[in-house]
């Protein structure tokens, strides 16, 4: 179903598209960062071994994965601040207000199916990778958002971490506090053929209550 905030999205696009006047589309541009941009962290989940798991087990084997995936992270992310943008497929997208918060949950996400993976058997045990990156994205709440900083934190958790591994872009990083404890390894990655500076966190840390 499409939410009214989706449809004036949808809107506005279309209105950019369908003119040709500069002035015009400025405006139109200003409405959707007006209505929809916010400066958030960005949150992106990925669950390991999709193609392997499905041959190997099945899809419905790899469906109530996905299943306990979300049934897991969906209360974490709310728990430090976070919203829930939707789930795809095996991800996980959400934003959160600030680095920290989506670091911690991160972290929290990890030790809980670290755990879980104790009392399940080899073929239901669940390992994720995340990225994270912070800026300025276009936000339709509880249905989708995009931005360079999407795109990179798709691009981290999706593409480049392993499994277990947090990615941080150089740019969330910075707005953690180094009282926050939290340890990271700086590292270099690719991203669309660019080479950017990024932060491996260690999943075995344990973050500060919030």
């Amino acid at each position: 179903m499409t939410t009214k905030a989706a449809k004036r999205f949808q809107e506005l696009l279309l209105a950019f598209s369908q003119t040709a006047d500069a002035e015009q589309r400025r405006r139109i541009e200003s409405d959707l960062w007006e209505e929809f941009g916010a400066e958030l962290a960005v949150f992106v989940l990925d669950m390991s071994g999709f193609s392997m798991l499905t041959r190997k087990y099945g899809i419905v084997h790899y469906l109530s994965m996905v299943k306990r995936m979300q049934v897991t992270t969906e209360p974490i992310v709310k728990s430090y601040g976070g919203s829930m943008i939707k789930y795809e497929a095996d991800n996980c997208f959400a934003v959160f207000p600030n680095p920290l918060a989506a670091v911690k949950a991160a972290l929290v996400m990890q030790h809980a199916f670290e755990t879980s993976n104790i009392l399940t058997s080899d073929d239901m045990d669940i390992f994720i990778s995340c990225g994270i990156d912070y800026g300025r994205i276009l936000v339709i709440p509880e249905e989708d958002c995009f931005g360079d900083a999407v795109n990179r934190a798709s691009k981290l958790g999706e593409d480049v971490a392993a499994a277990r591994e947090i990615l941080v872009t150089k740019e969330a990083m910075e707005r953690i506090p180094p009282e926050a404890g939290i340890r990271a390894r700086e590292i270099t990655v690719s991203i669309s053929g660019l080479n950017i500076t990024a932060y491996s966190i260690s999943p075995t840390q344990t973050p500060q209550t919030h």
